[in-house]
């Protein structure tokens, strides 16, 4: 397929690229930076420069691609003034949509987020009635980024029902890329897997989540589908009903799932359900924090293992 991938410059963007070219497909990649100009080299994704946020770029790079991978956005609500990350990322994602819909492109891969439940970036705290989380949580985002990721899910849901348009947003968890990632984000829970964690101790590898985003790409289904992207263990060594006891001793949570997330991690399960993703997709993640760090949350100095 010729497949367009917005935020082909970002973290999860690069990766897409990677993994839809070694599958065979097409790519094209936009962001907001600027062009290399010069020849490309063999297999190199053609790159447009374009702000989404305006509708004309957003309608001439999707006309004639197969599927949509809309990874651009700003990635969370602390860094930007409120209304600049509200008004960058639904206006990106709503023009994407209408262009989507206007071009009859047949699918469009929507990158949502695990926050749009609302709790890690709530002003007021909130918690949820039961872990791990799923696609039957409810959604109850109080700040810009979450919300308007919600906003665009829903756009999402009235696109299917006026064209052919077929769509699944992806909430993948925190996202790490490399072992400056994974040290620098996870090893303080390594460390002390009884700090409060509002991402419930989740995670999604880099590598793993692009494999997850080819096969929504590639996968047959009709409508709108929400689906979680997580590792299956949480970042520490416990199960997640100890984890909530010590974290969370006066909320009134149920945890649902207390099993061991898989014979190599040897850990408790994590805080998102992301069994819909394996069942709706086929995804099958294979990487886990434990082959990049140690037990002290460090680094390997033999490097990652099994990677």
């Amino acid at each position: 397929m010729r497949v367009l991938v917005t935020g082909a410059r970002g973290k999860v963007g690069v990766a897409v690229v990677a993994e839809l070219h070694r599958a065979g497909h097409e790519v094209v990649a936009t962001d907001l930076g600027a062009p290399a100009h010069g020849t490309s080299s063999p297999g190199e994704a053609h790159y447009l420069q374009a702000d989404l946020t305006d509708a004309g770029a957003a309608y001439a790079i999707v006309r004639g691609m197969d599927a949509v991978v809309h990874a651009a956005a700003i990635p969370d609500p602390i860094h930007h003034a409120p209304h600049v990350v509200f008004s960058n990322n639904v206006m990106a994602g709503f023009n994407v949509v209408e262009a989507c819909v206007r071009w009859q492109v047949p699918r469009l891969v929507n990158l949502s987020s695990e926050a749009v439940p609302g709790y890690i970036f709530a002003e007021r705290p909130i918690l949820p009635p039961y872990l791990p989380i799923d696609e039957q949580t409810p959604a109850t985002p109080q700040d810009p980024y979450a919300f308007g990721k919600h906003v665009i899910e829903q756009w999402c849901d009235a696109a299917v029902t006026r064209s052919e348009l077929s769509v699944v947003s992806l909430r993948p968890s925190w996202v790490q890329r490399d072992a400056d990632d994974y040290e620098r984000n996870l090893g303080p829970i390594v460390r002390d897997p009884t700090r409060a964690s509002l991402g419930f101790w989740s995670y999604t590898d880099n590598d793993d989540l692009a494999v997850a985003i080819r096969l929504a790409v590639e996968v047959s289904l009709t409508g709108h589908e929400v689906v979680y992207v997580a590792q299956p263990d949480n970042a520490t060594g416990r199960r997640l009903d100890a984890l909530v006891a010590a974290a969370f001793p006066d909320a009134d949570i149920e945890v649902r799932d207390t099993t061991a997330a898989s014979p190599k991690s040897g850990a408790g399960g994590s805080g998102i359900d992301s069994s819909k993703a394996q069942r709706l997709l086929g995804w099958s993640p294979t990487r886990s924090w434990r082959d990049v760090l140690d037990d002290d949350g460090r680094a390997r100095q033999d490097g990652p293992a099994n990677r």
